[in-house]
């Protein structure tokens, strides 16, 4: 039976009369790769600071590798590593020296931290760059580091909070390959707002929104959780696709109906309902109809009632 490398019993957090977290109850396995997604707001930064000891819950439990967080913190720290939202690079070290530090705040020997700073700084792709100061960094690259650092002690369990906010294209990329490279050898806990990258990266998904965790289960068990509602995807081969648009979107059986040029996507009741439409497009000049898998997104809108917030 698998053992938990992360447990939550009955977490809740407090400000005054707002609730941050309510009664939050979770279990991560270990080796795993864990996703927590919610809008803005939801509790999610909150439980991660109570689960790295950064800050104490008003009620209820929490556990590290069998720790707890409220008597064992720094038993904890030493053995997790974080990459928190904000850029807590030291500006006045070069980068290897940013992780030379760090390295040294765990403990670690010189011949054991020069190898694996080697190992990392090549692995990010920032080899070629270890004796620059950060604010000479693009973003992506100032992201990367942060990522090492996090990993220069080895980590039991990792925390990433939102860790490829604001970067390019490649540079997440390269984030998600390091990301997967690393899983069943340590236990990792992220959140992010890129619903894709939960999809393509975690082993079991939990959805939260104000303080509650509303969902949980791996991408496919969440899929099954949304309604009979089908989507359909409707392909025209000329002009007309705005007429037959305004058409569809007037049927009783159409609860949602979206178009990009001459691609109409529509969202039917039940795939029983697929017969009216075909009737309807009769003569029309469609180049295909096409079934679309229920994503990731659909799951989050349909649970927290709207999309990521501001």
């Amino acid at each position: 039976m698998p053992t938990a490398s992360i447990i939550a019993r009955s977490l809740t957090k407090s400000y005054g009369e707002l609730t941050a977290l309510e009664s939050f109850d979770l279990e991560v396995e270990q080796g795993s790769i864990f996703g927590l997604l919610g809008p803005n707001g939801a509790g999610k930064t909150t439980l991660i600071r109570i689960l790295t000891t950064l800050m104490r819950q008003s009620r209820g439990e929490a556990f590290i590798e069998g720790l707890d967080t409220r008597s064992e913190g720094r038993a904890i720290r030493r053995m997790i590593g974080v990459v928190s939202q904000e850029n807590s690079l030291d500006r006045y070290l070069t980068a290897r020296e940013n992780l030379e530090l760090h390295a040294r705040l765990h403990g670690m020997e010189k011949k054991l931290y020069k190898r694996r700073i080697d190992e990392l700084l090549e692995l990010m792709g920032l080899a070629g760059r270890q004796k620059d100061f950060p604010d000479t960094f693009s973003g992506g690259m100032q992201r990367r580091l942060v990522v090492a650092r996090a990993l220069v002690h080895q980590p039991r369990v990792l925390f990433l909070d939102e860790p490829t906010t604001g970067l390019d294209p490649q540079s997440r990329r390269a984030v998600w390959e390091y990301i997967r490279s690393l899983a069943g050898r340590m236990t990792i806990f992220l959140t992010t707002h890129y619903l894709e990258e939960a999809e393509q990266l975690c082993d079991r998904i939990a959805i939260m929104d104000h303080g509650r965790l509303i969902a949980i289960g791996s991408t496919q068990e969440l899929k099954d959780r949304l309604s009979g509602a089908t989507v359909y995807e409707i392909e025209f081969t000329g002009e007309g696709a705005d007429r037959y648009a305004a058409l569809l979107g007037s049927m009783p059986c159409v609860i949602d109906i979206r178009q990009i040029e001459n691609k109409v996507t529509v969202t039917l009741e039940c795939w029983e309902c697929l017969s009216e439409i075909v009737t309807a497009l009769n003569g029309a000049p469609v180049r295909r109809i096409s079934l679309q898998e229920r994503t990731l997104e659909d799951v989050f809108i349909s649970l927290t009632g709207e999309k990521v917030r501001e």
